[in-house]
C-alpha cells in the first residue's frame, strides 16, 4: 500500500497554513505526489464529490490509493506511520515526551492566536502586505506567540527538539506572519524562523507560482 499513488488536495492560491504543513511533510518524506487544487472561492470543497470522500469537506485532504483523510494533523500522523523511518524521514519526534510537545505546539497554533491570524492572514505573506497596525488584541496574540517560541527554544537553536520536526515548520510559518509584515521579534526567535523558511521543502511551497488572488 505504501508505494501507491498520493494526491494532495490543496487550496487554489497556496496560502493555507494547513496545506503548507502537508506539502512540507510530503516533501520531507521524499514522497512523490500529485497536487490537486480545490477552488474554495467557488466552494468546490462542498460539492458532494469532494465533500463526501473527504468526510468533512475540508482542505487539505490526502488520497492514498483510494483512502482519503482530511485535517492536516491527521494527514501528518498518517504519512509518518505509513512511510516510516529509516526509508523516510521522521516528521514527529520519536521520544514520547517530545512527540507530545510537538503535537501540543501544532494543536495550539491551530486553535489560538485568532486575532493574529485575522489581522495578519496568509494573504499578507504571499500577496499584499498588511497596512493597518495590529489592534490591541492582535498585539497581545503576537506577544503570546513570541513568548511561547522564546520559552520553547534553547539559545542558538534552529529546531525545537534537536532534530527537525514538522512542528518547527508550523511554528516558523506562524512567526512569518509577523516577520514578513515588518514586525520585530527577538533575535533568537528570528533566527529559528528564518532557518525554517530556508529549508528546501518550505522554499518549494513559498516559491510556488500563484494565480491572482480571489477573496473567499
Amino acid at each position: 500500500m505504501s508505494d501507491q499513488r498520493l494526491v494532495l488536495y490543496t487550496d487554489d492560491f497556496w496560502i493555507s497554513p494547513y496545506v503548507f504543513t502537508c506539502f512540507v511533510g510530503l516533501h520531507e518524506k521524499s514522497l512523490e505526489f500529485e497536487a490537486h487544487p480545490v477552488a474554495l472561492q467557488r466552494k468546490e470543497q462542498l460539492e458532494p464529490g469532494y465533500r463526501d470522500r473527504s468526510i468533512t469537506g475540508r482542505v487539505p485532504s490526502l488520497d492514498h490509493a483510494g483512502f482519503r483523510v482530511a485535517e492536516s494533523s491527521a494527514i501528518i500522523e498518517y504519512v509518518d506511520e505509513v512511510f516510516p523511518p529509516p526509508r523516510h524521514a521522521r516528521l514527529l519526534p520519536e521520544p514520547p515526551k517530545e512527540r507530545a510537545r510537538a503535537r501540543q505546539v501544532m494543536s495550539w497554533l491551530r486553535s489560538d492566536l485568532l486575532a493574529l491570524r485575522e489581522e495578519r492572514p496568509t494573504t499578507t505573506m504571499f500577496y499584499e502586505r498588511a497596512r493597518a497596525p495590529l489592534s490591541a488584541e492582535g498585539r497581545e496574540a503576537a506577544e503570546k506567540l513570541v513568548r511561547v517560541a522564546d520559552l520553547l527554544l534553547k539559545d542558538g537553536a534552529v529546531s525545537l527538539f534537536g532534530d527537525w520536526s514538522i512542528a518547527d515548520a508550523d511554528l516558523g510559518f506562524m512567526l512569518h506572519r509577523l516577520l514578513l509584515n515588518g514586525h520585530d521579534v527577538p533575535p533568537k526567535v528570528r533566527r529559528f524562523a528564518e532557518a525554517q523558511w530556508d529549508r528546501p521543502s518550505v522554499m518549494a511551497f513559498v516559491k510556488r507560482e500563484r494565480p491572482p488572488l480571489v477573496p473567499y
